[in-house]
């Protein structure tokens, strides 16, 4: 009986040792379960809308709470309802407006760092209705930059199928129906086969290649800036439209949270978030380290720690010599907001035309390599049935 309970005994061990997984297991098990989840923020569309509704309800003197639950009432967004009421309640149990909104994890710090200079000057609803302004600008440019780019992309993807498709499938029975016939390709017929030829055995290599490239670009910002920035060196206009939609974002970022009560160096800090993965990023929070701690003026430190355009440093100058620095910061936005439209309008013009450029030579190409061993054999595919 003793024997027969010890043995038990051990195999029951033996069971739950293995079962039971180690300890270090277990805790990378329950990290890996336990890991938060990454909070989306809020597309760029609902934000205008939610800025707008709260800055004309503050306006006509409802108070921040009671505008955010009424603004919620009825919305079909539900995750958005959910962030509100957060809100609502937070702003009810004491919290700052800002930190409110900071708890959601649902708002960059640009959005965040305006709302807080809009609460400590008591002028929220002129930083919603700011905060629904500047990003209506910035929809607008990204909307005509896709326009400028994904349509002419699905374009090219379409067209280069179906040259592929011509070469891999409608050209090699050309060729087998002219074999057949013992008639003996020549001139622009031999090379239009070679040309298949070489598809078949590369096509699939090269889509792979692609796409493998378009997802490294897609997930990897570093590799994105490396080949913006090799492409800006080269093509001048696309360095102008680049170098103007980054200027415009964070000059008239650090004019909003300027003129609303922050202080210069924070502004610069929290508008660097606007162009976060990019050069200008880093730049930008050198500059401000500097013109806070070091004592140089603001142009002298964007002249030295940044790449911004000549322009900026001089009127910033002036700014600062002449007590005009918030004029001088709205002068600069709306310059480079009216510069990058003109950029936009002739980029999209230049795409269009290399679009136009490649679309006719790869109709031309499936032309060339599927009718026209037809046109120039049919004479040879007569006198052989002859």
């Amino acid at each position: 009986m003793t024997s027969a309970t010890t043995t038990s005994d051990r195999n029951a061990a033996s069971s739950a040792s293995v079962k039971a997984p180690p300890p270090v297991a277990q805790k990378g098990l329950l990290g890996a379960l336990n890991k938060p989840k990454k909070v989306k923020e809020f597309s760029k569309k609902e934000l205008v809308d939610l800025f707008r509704g709260l800055g004309s309800m503050l306006r006509a003197q409802i108070n921040t709470a009671d505008a955010l639950k009424y603004y919620g009432q009825g919305l079909p967004n539900k995750t958005m309802v959910d962030a509100l009421m957060h809100i609502r309640e937070d702003i009810n149990s004491g919290m700052n407006v800002h930190e409110a909104f900071r708890r959601t994890k649902r708002f960059n710090e640009t959005i965040i760092g305006l709302v807080q200079a809009g609460s400590d000057a008591g002028q929220l609803h002129h930083a919603f209705q700011s905060l629904a302004t500047r990003l209506k600008s910035e929809l607008f440019f990204q909307k005509q930059l896709k326009k400028a780019t994904i349509t002419p992309g699905i374009i090219i993807c379409v067209l280069s199928g179906a040259f592929i498709t011509s070469q891999v499938r409608i050209v090699p029975q050309v060729e087998a129906m002219l074999l057949g016939v013992n008639a003996k390709p020549d001139g622009m017929t031999a090379i239009s086969f070679k040309v298949s030829h070489f598809t078949q055995a590369v096509w699939m290599y090269v889509v792979i290649g692609v796409v493998a490239i378009a997802l490294t670009i897609f997930k990897s910002a570093h590799v994105r800036n490396l080949i913006l920035g090799f492409v800006m060196s080269k093509w001048r206009l696309l360095r102008l439209l680049i170098m103007s939609l980054r200027q415009m974002t964070f000059i008239s970022t650090i004019k909003l949270l300027h003129s609303n009560g922050i202080n210069l160096a924070k502004s610069i800090r929290v508008s660097a978030n606007s162009v976060r993965n990019t050069p200008f990023y880093n730049e930008l929070r050198m500059a401000a380290d500097k013109y806070e701690h070091s004592g140089v003026p603001l142009s002298t430190a964007f002249a030295k720690y940044t790449s911004v355009d000549a322009q900026v440093t001089h009127m910033l100058s002036i700014g600062e010599k002449s007590a005009s620095l918030d004029a001088q910061l709205d002068m600069l936005a709306e310059m480079y907001e009216e510069d990058l439209q003109n950029h936009m309008n002739s980029f999209a013009a230049a795409i269009s035309f290399i679009v136009l450029i490649i679309a006719v030579s790869l109709i031309a190409a499936v032309f060339v390599g599927t009718f026209l061993p037809i046109f120039l054999m049919g004479p040879k595919m007569m006198q052989s049935g002859i």
